[in-house]
């Protein structure tokens, strides 16, 4: 596992979000500390797979089981999942790693890994405490590293990033992914509600900070690049 992101780091980036999109952070806060409550602490000996290996960040675009079709599982070493895109790997015979979800879709799916074995990353945040509440208790702790925006307390860990898509990228990052390749992804999709859009523009921005950071070159960024920063703390969205 790498040394990943340093909260002192993330904090500035956290802020940003918190102001562009009007989130309260005393709301991740208190989800942390419910989360806290809750959870026993993660061995990363679970993810040890992660170090120098190929991960494949896998978001649950509509675009994913067309994408799937060209995908060789062989070419990588690890699949993250975001969410809904575990059911879609699921359909096409690929097993996950991880799973990285912020419960409010499949919560019954990511309960059934941990008790299978797969590592879950559950996300603690403002708007899902009933969630958090009645999920984490039912999944297998010992599979099951939860996560905050905010700072990081007890068994509950900050690795950096936002939604789902992006975070799975800031978890392999931190437990050693030497090579990042994304499918199913679509930042532009027409199709999702305002807000979305908006949070998927702030993981193209990280994901370019996560790249830079890493001295490294994404496929899901090229043709994007002139229109990121990695200086978040700039980022408007609205």
């Amino acid at each position: 596992m790498s040394d990943g992101l340093a909260f002192a780091e993330w904090e500035p980036v956290y802020e940003a979000i918190l102001t562009d999109l009007g989130f309260e952070r005393r709301a991740d806060e208190r989800a942390r500390d419910v989360a806290a409550e809750l959870v026993s602490p993660f061995s990363a000996d679970h993810l040890a797979d992660f170090e120098n290996a190929t991960v494949a960040i896998v978001g649950a675009a509509p675009t994913l089981a067309t994408e799937l079709d060209a995908f060789d599982p062989g070419s990588v070493d690890a699949v993250v999942a975001a969410s809904t895109a575990v059911e879609v790997l699921a359909a096409a015979g690929i097993a996950v790693d991880l799973m990285v979800t912020d419960l409010d879709k499949n919560t019954e799916t990511a309960c059934e890994l941990t008790h299978d074995g797969i590592g879950v990353a559950a996300h603690a945040h403002g708007d899902n405490i009933p969630a958090v509440r009645e999920w984490l208790p039912q999944f297998d702790s010992q599979h099951t590293i939860v996560t905050t925006q905010a700072v990081p307390r007890g068994s509950v860990s900050n690795f950096g990033g936002f939604t789902d898509g992006d975070r799975a990228a800031f978890i392999a990052d931190a437990f050693g992914a030497s090579e990042l390749r994304f499918l199913g992804w679509d930042v532009d999709d027409p199709t999702v509600e305002p807000m979305k859009a908006r949070k998927l523009r702030w993981a193209e921005h990280l994901l370019y900070w996560l790249e830079r950071r890493r001295g490294d070159r994404f496929g899901l960024l090229e043709g994007r690049r002139e229109s990121l920063t990695t200086d978040l703390t700039t980022v408007s969205t609205g």
